[in-house]
């Protein structure tokens, strides 16, 4: 009997799965499989602590299907030789699969699978992902179709799944064969090629751990959220840490919301205003999502294109170098740093202060910064990632490019300097708030708390305030001799603009909207 194959890429999950359900609607026999693609872990994006959470994943995937009646199939190698060796072992009728912003290599993959399927005559029906619209002409009306997809119920997981037999008769002739393909037991980060990536405060992955911090987060955990949230010392604990899970899909967007909604409706656990302040960063998760969607050349190119040049020109080695391990000598950018390569994960306004110090203080272009980062996070996801590298490092022309001033940063979230003593113990004898500019104090005073600048601790790489100026200056001259600037901006606001009212974006001290230089759309990573 002809099979449904059921393709799982970022969707982790068999509750809320669309192509499983439509698949288990079928009446056919359900294939569900799982590609491991040798190629795309070594896109200069990924890194074992990315895989390590996905083999959790994968394990509590095959118990969830397995538990439904059919194991899920994994298979290893380039997904077009999978699905023919597949066609010819089971009789493919029809491929499920949800629709996927990654990438540029897993778009190229999707449509190198799409090619092979109309060819074979096997229909691929592509099921859309979260709010994301592909081919989407226009903004406008997009924050409605939010609410009309996250609002909804989430759909239930098959009852039961009609088990997957082999033909009878299985040709060999051509292509892999399936047992040549087929991984009994998950590769480690080593067996693909991936270099050692110790993370030893991993969040870890699966369905189980996001139910978890899901019930957490809305049982009471995120009370403080909304105020714990900037501080990285805070938020740890009371940021709902979903993003990871997002990012695998083992928990999807509308699963979150519904679950927020019902503790609003319970009127106990975490106050309101913290869930609805939650909620909001899931609208700005879809607003981000949409915009690579829509141009997936931001992953490469400046969103708005009258900054090229503005960097590729004078990128400092030495100083990436510094910023990569941790050793600027600002204390407290450096301890952010640090955690993030210890956990893989911080929260947004650190990874915004992250970029903005590497793009503005260290003038280094976001894309090369930006990979950093997006092999550092455990919860990279490209549709936010990219976007949100663009808006903080200052081109997408419609954004206030926020400057990040990293001693009043350490001051403001870290006033004890109590984050900077765990992760930067080379000034742990410092006091506050002399721990956070070091190099301001003479080095006798210094030798007494037993730190020499220098040697015991970097030097800071560059006068803070003077690369601010000189970054600000810099942005304001290109923007006074670029003629086409505003109209570019126009263009960008146009295409990429939040369409919700209580954002609109305006310009600060001034009274009316603007898509000129310095107009601003507000939006976050999500924590």
């Amino acid at each position: 009997m002809p099979h449904a194959l059921v393709w799982f890429k970022r969707d982790l999950r068999t509750v809320d799965h669309a192509p499983l359900l439509a698949a288990a609607a079928s009446g056919r026999p359900v294939l569900p499989v799982y590609v491991i693609e040798p190629d795309l872990w070594r896109q200069d994006d990924a890194s074992a602590r990315q895989w390590a959470v996905v083999r959790e994943a994968l394990d509590e995937l095959r118990a969830a299907l397995a538990a439904c009646g059919t194991p899920l199939l994994v298979l290893r190698g380039d997904t077009v030789e999978a699905f023919d060796a597949l066609h010819r072992a089971f009789g493919l009728v029809e491929v499920h699969a949800h629709e996927e912003t990654g990438n540029a290599w897993t778009f190229a993959r999707d449509r190198r699978v799409g090619a092979w399927l109309r060819e074979a005559g096997i229909p691929f029906i592509e099921h859309q992902n979260g709010s994301t619209v592909r081919r989407l002409r226009r903004r406008d009306g997009w924050a409605r179709h939010w609410e009309g997809h996250n609002g909804e119920a989430p759909l239930p997981a098959p009852v039961a799944l009609m088990p997957a037999r082999p033909l009878n008769t299985i040709d060999h002739a051509s292509g892999p064969a399936l047992a040549d393909l087929r991984c009994e037991a998950l590769p480690d980060a080593r067996d693909l090629g991936l270099p050692s990536d110790p993370c030893p405060g991993r969040q870890p992955g699966g369905r189980a751990s996001a139910l978890r911090l899901l019930g957490s987060f809305v049982d009471g955990r995120g009370a403080t959220y909304s105020r714990g949230m900037s501080s990285p010392i805070s938020a740890p604990k009371v940021c709902s840490r979903l993003s990871v899970h997002f990012a695998t899909g083992t928990l999807s967007i509308r699963e979150a919301v519904a679950a927020s909604r019902a503790a609003q409706w319970a009127g106990r656990g975490t106050p309101a205003r913290a869930l609805q302040s939650f909620e909001s960063r899931l609208h700005w998760q879809g607003h981000f999502m949409q915009k690579l969607e829509s141009e997936p050349a931001i992953e490469f190119r400046n969103t708005h294109r009258g900054f090229d040049g503005l960097r590729e020109g004078e990128f400092d080695p030495s100083a990436f170098e510094a910023w990569r391990t941790g050793t600027t000598g600002w204390p407290f950018v450096d301890a952010c740093l640090r955690m993030l390569a210890a956990t893989g994960w911080i929260n947004f306004r650190m990874r915004a202060m992250l970029v903005a110090v590497a793009s503005y203080h260290l003038w280094l272009h976001w894309r090369e910064t930006g990979l950093h980062l997006a092999r550092q996070f455990t919860d990279y996801e490209p549709g936010i990632h990219w976007p949100q590298v663009q808006m903080q490092s200052g081109v997408t022309g419609i954004n206030i490019p926020r400057i990040y001033n990293p001693v009043k940063q350490g001051l403001d979230q870290d006033p004890e300097g109590t984050f900077v003593r765990r992760w930067v113990p080379e000034l742990a004898a410092l006091p506050a708030p002399w721990i956070h500019l070091p190099w301001q104090l003479p080095p006798a005073q210094l030798a007494k708390h037993g730190v020499v600048l220098g040697r015991d601790y970097p030097e800071p790489v560059r006068d803070h305030e003077q690369a601010a100026r000189e970054a600000k200056a810099k942005l304001t001259t290109l923007w006074r001799e670029h003629p086409g600037m505003r109209e570019l901006a126009r263009g960008v606001l146009r295409k990429h603009g939040s369409r919700m009212k209580q954002t609109r974006p305006r310009l600060e001290g001034r009274k009316k909207e603007s898509p000129a230089p310095h107009g601003a759309t507000q939006g976050s990573l999500f924590d």
